[in-house]
């Protein structure tokens, strides 16, 4: 069997790195932009940022803002509609995975028209066409979509998320800014920054997992685990640390898959609106401990890379104990909360752990399981 990757064609990482987005439209000969970002980054000036490096270079472009944080089917309708009339030849997405994700479905949908429908994109779609190509910018340290062939779309009529898997929707060029990530405030910092490190333990654990990704996703970790904290307390350092700690565990996930930490946060989000971030953030510890009997010794170098020390010399009981402990703590540092009590309504269990078994990254989790063990998983974070 041969292993994948799919990255970038080109990115671009550091303070002033955007910058560059003029340079490479000019250079590909894109004439006008269809610029996806939500409300607040707008109503903020976060949006303004990039807006004013393209009429400064005098590139002509259009503003589509019709994105929820979760977004949904009506906003990819709606944005698919927009960018059709507006003329535009490539998409500028600014913004967390929200943004990224509705610039991701309708550059999809409109080279590949037959898939109008939203929800035909679910799962593995058999696209035939490259989506409209896309500069990704992102404002946020933990999503990673500027590099992943993932996105998600909330179904606000069925309460879930669609995740979509498609190698035609990564974006052409990825702009790691972290001057674009310092207006974020500490709860956001703290979420994007724990769903970053998710995304590093469950690509690093799951069933796809191989010797490229590996060394992605333990690096990822280890910059994560020592750079969050200072983040959170908004330092340049810290965010330039997050920037790059995030965007390497895309290069790794995005390639292997994911587990049921993401199964059992995405219906979360669809039902409760729960930030992804601390849903995967409170889950994590918990699955962690339930997948442990599935992962040989590789709870070992997760410990190390979030900084335990003393791990060669610790039994798999110690070590397995150690890494969950570790990630437990930073969680606890950064101020997210500990349990699901204040999202989660006991009448709902039922139809969160079946929709997270339904989930598109299930399969990748190293420990094969079920909705009632799922459900107990749920029970057990009331």
């Amino acid at each position: 069997m041969a292993n994948r990757i799919v990255l970038n064609e080109t990115s671009y990482h550091g303070s002033g790195a955007i910058g560059e987005i003029a340079n490479e439209a000019k250079a590909r000969g894109f004439q006008k932009a269809f610029v996806c970002s939500d409300p607040d980054l707008l109503k903020f000036g976060v949006t303004k940022k990039v807006t004013d490096v393209l009429d400064e270079a005098g590139l002509a472009y259009e503003i589509y803002s019709n994105i929820k944080p979760n977004p949904t089917i009506e906003n990819v309708q709606t944005g698919v509609t927009a960018f059709q009339n507006s003329g535009a030849d490539y998409l500028v997405a600014i913004g967390g995975g929200s943004s990224m994700d509705t610039a991701k479905a309708i550059g999809i949908i409109a080279a590949n028209p037959e898939f109008a429908d939203v929800r035909s994109l679910e799962g593995v779609a058999p696209t035939k066409n490259k989506c409209i190509p896309i500069i990704a910018v992102p404002t946020t340290a933990g999503t990673a979509a500027e590099v992943t062939i993932n996105y998600v779309i909330t179904d606000a009529e069925k309460n879930r998320k669609m995740v979509c898997v498609d190698v035609h929707d990564i974006p052409v060029i990825a702009i790691v800014d972290p001057d674009m990530m310092s207006s974020m405030p500490k709860g956001l910092t703290a979420a994007t920054g724990m769903d970053a490190l998710t995304h590093a333990i469950e690509g690093y654990i799951t069933k796809g997992a191989w010797e490229m990704t590996d060394m992605f996703h333990l690096k990822a970790i280890e910059i994560i685990a020592a750079s969050l904290r200072d983040a959170v307390a908004n330092t340049p350092e810290g965010r330039t640390q997050m920037a790059l700690g995030q965007y390497v565990a895309g290069m790794g996930f995005s390639n292997v898959g994911l587990g049921i930490v993401h199964s059992m946060a995405h219906p979360l989000g669809a039902l409760y609106d729960t930030p992804h971030g601390v849903a995967n953030a409170i889950i994590l510890p918990t699955v962690m401990e339930y997948n442990a009997p599935a992962t040989g010794d590789k709870y070992k170098y997760i410990a190390k890379a979030m900084g335990v020390e003393g791990t060669d010399s610790m039994s798999q009981e110690e070590y397995r104990k150690a890494a969950i402990e570790a990630v437990k703590k930073l969680s606890q540092d950064v101020g997210i909360p500990a349990d699901l009590k204040e999202i989660v309504k006991p009448e709902d269990i039922q139809f969160l752990a079946e929709s997270a078994f339904a989930d598109a990254c299930r399969p990748g989790n190293p420990r094969d399981t079920s909705v009632e063990e799922i459900k107990a998983l749920y029970e057990s974070l009331m």
